[in-house]
This record gives C-alpha cells, structure tokens and sequence, in this order.
C-alpha cells in the first residue's frame, strides 16, 4: 500500500443553493426529493443602479468531447460600466475591456480562469494580457457579438480540454 493519499474526486456540489432555482433539483436514486432552497445566484446581473451599456453574454462550458457541462458553476468579475479596470495590466499599461471568469466543476480539483474580449473592442491588439497569448489561440478568449433587436448578445464558448481548448491562466 502506497503511503500517499490516493486523489479523491470533486463535486458535484453546486447545485445546492448557488445556481439558479431552475436547477436546483437533485434527484438521489432517481428519488422526488426536491431541494427549495432559495435562489443565492441567478442569470440576470442586471440591478436597478447598473450604468453603462446592458449586454447579454451566451455560451456554454463544454468537456473534451465538445459536451455541455451542465453543473458547472461560473463566477465572474466584471470591470466598471465604461470597461476600466481598477488594477492595470504588467508595467501599468491599461487593459482592454473584458470579463474574468472562474470555473467550477465535477472532477476538478482546483478552480479555472480564463478571460472573455469583446470581438468589437480596438484596445484588445493593445492588451497587455492578451498579447501574451500566442496569436493562433487568442481566438478563445473572444466572445463574437450579434445583435437581437437593441440588445448586444456575446457568444462565448469555454472549452475545458480538447480541440480549441480555452486558455486559462494561473492566479
């Protein structure tokens, strides 16, 4: 027998209060238990003080196998409503607009990060962090824009591993 601590899987333990009451069901044993918690986290970010300009981000976490990952948990950090950091990029140089996102997920040990760009943001050929990933793979990290009506709507996509997986960075 091995004097080390064999690695022991994570999760799922998200769905029990930190995502939406829509998903907040578990079923153990294909049981009826139905868990009413009250919702803690929800898809509409948007509160009554928010400036700038609303817009809807859309997309997916995907495995490997381009699969959703359906219990996965995304907390995100966002700059101010004109898109200003309040830290700046390496050597002070001011970043591009963007969003921060941290993964959880089942089987993971440990946290993901990684950046969402805005595909129509000019600053992104300056961004001090964006211009550290090799060009042929910036395209990861850069949610494409469409418009529905009035509403900007950003497709982003995270691949966890496999073909065009995502870059992650470590913090």
């Amino acid at each position: 027998m091995s004097d080390i601590t064999p690695s022991q899987t994570v999760g799922p333990f998200f769905a029990h209060g930190l995502t939406p009451h829509s998903r907040c069901e578990w079923r153990p044993e294909q049981g009826k238990d139905v868990y009413n918690w009250k919702e803690t986290a929800g898809a509409n970010l948007v509160t009554p003080d928010a400036s700038g300009t609303k817009i809807r981000i859309e997309g997916q976490i995907l495995d490997g196998d381009g699969m959703p990952i359906n219990d996965a948990m995304i907390e995100i950090w966002q700059s101010d409503a004109q898109g200003r950091w309040s830290v700046p990029g390496p050597n002070g140089k001011p970043q591009a607009p963007h969003i921060v996102f941290c993964i959880f997920s089942r089987g993971m040990l440990r946290q993901i990060y990684t950046r969402l760009y805005f595909a129509d943001e000019a600053a992104n050929g300056s961004d001090p962090i964006l211009t550290l990933v090799p060009a042929d793979r910036r395209g990861t990290l850069v949610a494409h824009k469409e418009m529905r009506g009035e509403l900007p709507v950003y497709r982003f996509d995270i691949r966890v591993q496999g073909a065009n997986e995502t870059i992650f960075f470590d913090i």
